[in-house]
């Protein structure tokens, strides 16, 4: 199946511990750029969580979100620092000597100083909290493929749509072509009467001039290659995978054949089909470039 490269997903983790928001949501990108935002206290699991998304992704800018709370009531700890306190008091005291003043220092006030008690995050469990993450993450990541490929799907049909729109341009220009040549040969012909009156004509000149202008107006390789990249990119399609940068590449030539097909015309029938092709054609190369 094919894959847009625009997608969203969500999912979220709640017990009595703690509860994990994860979003993720992703725009085109020639590669696979993923940027994570996070609470810093997650920040060990950067590395797990990238190696993790490569699993559902291969393209596209990805921004992952993740929002977490604590519910834990014994996460916290309160701690004494007695060094602290007693170097405070220490000081404390050597400026009442330096100054003559009594020292009216109680506890109440000593515990109020910088880092005599602490509040410190006890240790969490690592492996349950990423359990909890990696589960998260992974529901949110196939809510997203299921989003990136249900619009992958709609895509697809529409660039089939508009490749058989382009064949039918193909054959237009096929069928104009014999028409071109005799329609030159009348011309030609014309002038040629016109300034030699009643004289003879010489139809091996004729036929020298036309031979040249057919080759120099023929697009059969042109058309040829033009069919041929539009049956590729419709393989390409059905066959499904991350296949944007091979179908974006087929674009490439299939906008080179109509190039050379437009510069060679100088019948304005065949010039604006080739017009209207070289249209269609960059509206596909558009689309592709939101295909994995």
């Amino acid at each position: 199946m094919i894959k847009s490269m625009t997608g969203f997903g969500r999912a979220e983790h709640c017990d009595e511990k703690r509860k994990i928001t994860v979003e993720i949501k992703s725009v085109n990108h020639r590669y696979l750029d993923v940027n994570i935002k996070m609470p810093k206290k997650l920040g060990f699991f950067e590395s797990s969580i990238r190696n993790l998304l490569k699993e559902y992704m291969q393209r596209g800018k990805v921004d992952l979100y993740i929002t977490y709370e604590d519910y834990a009531e014994d996460n916290y700890s309160l701690k004494y620092n007695k060094d602290i306190a007693r170097t405070y008091l220490k000081y404390l005291n050597e400026m009442g000597n330096d100054f003559g003043l009594e020292n009216d220092v109680r506890i109440s006030v000593l515990s109020r100083y910088p880092e005599v008690f602490a509040l410190e995050e006890m240790d969490i469990d690592e492996e349950e909290l990423w359990n909890d993450m990696e589960k998260t993450i992974r529901s949110a990541a196939e809510a997203f493929v299921k989003s990136r490929l249900d619009e992958g799907e709609n895509l697809k049909a529409d660039l089939i749509k508009k490749l058989n729109g382009m064949l039918v341009y193909v054959e237009d220009i096929e069928k104009r072509a014999p028409a071109i040549i005799e329609e030159y040969r009348n011309k030609i012909t014309e002038k040629v009467k016109d300034m030699l009156g009643d004289a003879s004509i010489d139809e091996s000149r004729i036929l020298t001039e036309v031979t040249l202008y057919a080759d120099r107006s023929c697009v059969d390789e042109e058309l040829v290659r033009l069919r041929s990249h539009i049956k590729g990119t419709v393989d390409t399609l059905n066959a499904g995978g991350s296949v944007g940068r091979k179908l974006d590449f087929i674009a490439q030539e299939m906008n080179r054949e109509a190039n050379t097909i437009l510069s060679k015309s100088t019948d304005l029938s065949t010039s604006n089909v080739a017009i209207d092709l070289k249209t269609d054609i960059e509206k596909v190369r558009e689309q592709i470039q939101n295909i994995e």
